[in-house]
């Protein structure tokens, strides 16, 4: 409920204040007066887009302040899902610079815009002109209806559902279209697996074969040059084993004089023992060397084929080699994975798709058995409004799965006696219009939870003894809402309570 309206230097407003009634609030005046120019102040406060051209000084900033009751309305949920402090007096609040920037607040915090149309569209419902317009779309109208029958609860659940399906479609086909293309380049990853597969890359050493390869190309070379090496450490006359020998038995003919000449004693030793072991090593690596064309034939042509599959895979040594190999496997056993995949989500969607025509299916039941029921109460209100002889049918098909059901529906109207019911837009006046969307709000007003409904000029084309029974209408409305009517007709301002 809307306690508290300032304006602050909004259009035609320097300074305004209201305080509506908890019941009807009728704001009347003389066309031009500036009767809507609030309305567009509410607008702002619940989230319109603002324009400095609006400013009544345009060197001060724009200030709205709503503030509202909401103990009521359980609406805790929406304030802690914008991380907002909820008390039972909520004060909205929007700012205009000169520049045009615009600030939101709510109860002092700083808010998006998008959390304030959040919080705002559930503390009022303007009604405009352009509602009256959208009563001739289908959507609008099938929206109405659902509201009118309760069946919000049921709509949602089959939305979940059928947003389920979709979801499920939806990656199906994806999934159809890569398992095409992986299909396409099956033969070609199939035939670079096998090819690497028959290279038999597992435990393959190509570091090894390379330096064998070398020994093999150059084993007369080392095997003279192991020689000349054995030679100088062991086999000539003035070998280095020799000579380190003397010295050592020379260093031992003096250890006793001083520990230092012991210890490089016993250093020499091991030397020694360590030279001979270098020359042992070298003798064996001397007499093993030996020239292998054919073993040397072997590993150039292994050697061969891996340098080729490298260059083919733009890889440079054996590990890159296995990761694509490793690649290719994966690819070409997607295709089959992809195909148990695509099996299952069309199991999955076909699930799906029952479970949203189930729901689909008994929605429109209920749906139909709503249908007359609103007929009748639609064309009862309208004829205490003056149209005795209206007629409303509501006409309706079933069509493929859709967002609200497999339901289209459409809202036929006549006023005159004997003729046929025609769609909204061809026969229905504007006064006519009015009148319908009154009615509708005024049976919508048990089961909406809006605290505050605000209609501009419901009352266009009406006058005398039906603007009275409007303005009774509305009163009624009001002990269940708290309603802020634009009005320019006294029959209505006498119906206010402010």
């Amino acid at each position: 409920m809307l306690l508290d309206l300032r304006i602050q230097n909004y259009a035609l407003i320097e300074q305004l204040e209201l305080r509506p009634s908890p019941l009807l609030n009728i704001i009347t005046g003389e066309t031009g007066a500036g009767k809507s120019i609030m309305l567009g102040a509410i607008g702002l406060l619940l989230g319109n887009r603002a324009d400095s051209k609006m400013l009544f000084n345009t060197e001060r900033k724009c200030v709205i302040e709503g503030q509202f009751d909401i103990k009521n309305y359980q609406l805790q949920d929406i304030f802690e899902s914008e991380d907002l402090d909820y008390e039972s007096q909520c004060i909205l609040r929007r700012e205009i610079n000169p520049s045009g920037k615009s600030r939101a607040f709510v109860n002092d915090t700083p808010v998006t815009l998008e959390a304030l149309r959040k919080i705002g569209a559930n503390l009022m419902d303007i009604h405009s002109q352009h509602d009256t317009l959208l009563l001739g779309d289908g959507v609008f109208q099938l929206n109405l209806l659902d509201l009118y029958g309760g069946l919000v609860p049921a709509r949602t659940h089959y939305s979940s559902a059928y947003r389920q399906y979709r979801k499920l479609e939806t990656d199906l086909k994806a999934l159809e279209t890569q398992a095409a293309q992986a299909s396409k380049e099956l033969d070609y990853n199939s035939f670079l697996l096998s090819e690497l597969e028959e290279a038999r890359l597992d435990n393959e050493d190509q570091e090894g074969m390379e330096q064998e390869v070398k020994q093999l190309e150059h084993a007369e070379e080392i095997k003279y040059k192991l020689s000349q090496t054995l030679h100088g450490l062991r086999d000539s006359e003035y070998c280095a084993t020799g000579s380190m020998k003397d010295a050592a038995v020379l260093l031992g003919q003096v250890s006793g004089y001083a520990d230092a000449f012991k210890e490089l004693k016993q250093r020499l030793d091991s030397c020694l023992i360590e030279l001979h072991d270098i020359a042992d090593e070298v003798e064996t690596a001397e007499r093993r060397t030996e020239g292998d064309p054919a073993r040397a034939e072997e590993l150039q042509a292994r050697l061969t084929v891996l340098y080729n599959l490298q260059r083919k895979h733009q890889r440079r040594d054996m590990p890159g080699l296995l990761a694509v190999r490793e690649e290719l496997r994966q690819k070409v056993g997607s295709v089959l994975n992809l195909d148990k995949e695509i099996a299952r989500l069309r199991g999955a969607c076909e699930t799906s798709l029952n479970q949203a025509t189930k729901l689909a299916n008994r929605l429109t039941d209920s749906r139909r058995k709503s249908f007359p029921v609103f007929e009748k109460e639609l064309s009862a209100l309208l004829a205490d409004l003056g149209m005795p002889h209206a007629r409303i049918v509501v006409e309706h098909k079933t069509g493929p799965l859709a967002a609200s059901g497999s339901d289209m529906v459409n809202i036929l109207f006549t006023a005159n006696k004997g003729a046929q019911p025609q769609t909204l837009s061809k026969a229905a006046s504007g006064g006519e219009f009015s009148r319908l969307m009154l009615c509708i709000k005024y049976m919508l007003a048990d089961k909406t939870a809006l605290p505050t409904i605000v209609f501009d000029e419901i009352d266009t084309g009406i006058s005398g003894e039906i603007a009275v029974k409007v303005g009774r209408m509305m009163q009624q409305m009001a002990h269940k809402h708290q309603l802020v009517a634009i009005s320019h007709l006294p029959q209505m301002a006498a119906a206010g309570d402010t």
